[in-house]
């Protein structure tokens, strides 16, 4: 781990104590200076430690502090990940609704055109169901008309003649209006089944929604 540069090797405290202690090592010309050498000289070593001491301390915080800052630094490198993912799981969440959203709406058009065909469907039946009626109504008219000639063939048997002429004709259209009356019948019924299904199915999503 790299050591950062220190200011100052020594606090105001120490200074302080320092010129204290120099001071009273200063020889006074009264019988003190027969204080020896030696003596003397014994207070350097005790500055030096003192020294010594005072730098191991403030280095040893120095490199406390080192050691949280590298620590802080490492944790917003692992926090900068933990939001960006944080913030992706979040637009996903987002865009998740907003899909959830969408397929509601399709579901309510689509339930909408249902209705729509289902009427439609309904209205085309009414219609079929009227032009069966209009057929059978002719049907029965041609019967009745066939009857009322033949019960008077004896009379009428130039006009027989003439009428039969006409219901040859006449069995010929209602064979093709037969035709078309099965067609129909038929178109109604695929048309029944399918309004039956659009109706099970509006309710179902009437119900869902």
């Amino acid at each position: 781990m790299k050591r950062l540069a220190v200011g100052p090797m020594t606090t105001p405290e120490y200074d302080e104590w320092r010129v204290r202690r120099i001071n009273d090592n200063i020889p006074e010309p009264s019988h003190k200076s027969s204080q020896s050498i030696e003596e003397h000289l014994r207070v350097v070593p005790s500055e030096l430690e003192i020294l010594k001491q005072d730098f191991e301390r403030r280095n040893a915080k120095l490199e406390k502090q080192i050691e949280q800052m590298e620590e802080e630094k490492m944790n917003l490198r692992l926090d900068a990940p933990k939001k960006s993912l944080s913030d992706s799981q979040k637009e996903k969440d987002e865009l998740e609704n907003r899909v959830t959203e969408l397929e509601g709406s399709l579901h309510r058009y689509q339930n909408r055109n249902s209705v729509m065909e289902l009427r439609a469907s309904l209205s085309k039946i009414e219609e079929m169901k009227e032009r069966i009626e209009d057929l059978e109504t002719a049907l029965r008219n041609c019967e009745i008309r066939i009857e009322y000639l033949e019960a008077n063939e004896d009379r009428q048997n130039e006009q027989l003649h003439y009428f039969q002429n006409q219901v040859r004709d006449r069995d010929h259209v209602m064979g093709e209006a037969v035709v078309q009356i099965r067609e129909v019948a038929d178109h109604l019924q695929t048309l029944a089944v399918q309004a039956k299904v659009l109706s099970v199915k509006y309710e179902l999503e009437s119900s869902r929604g």
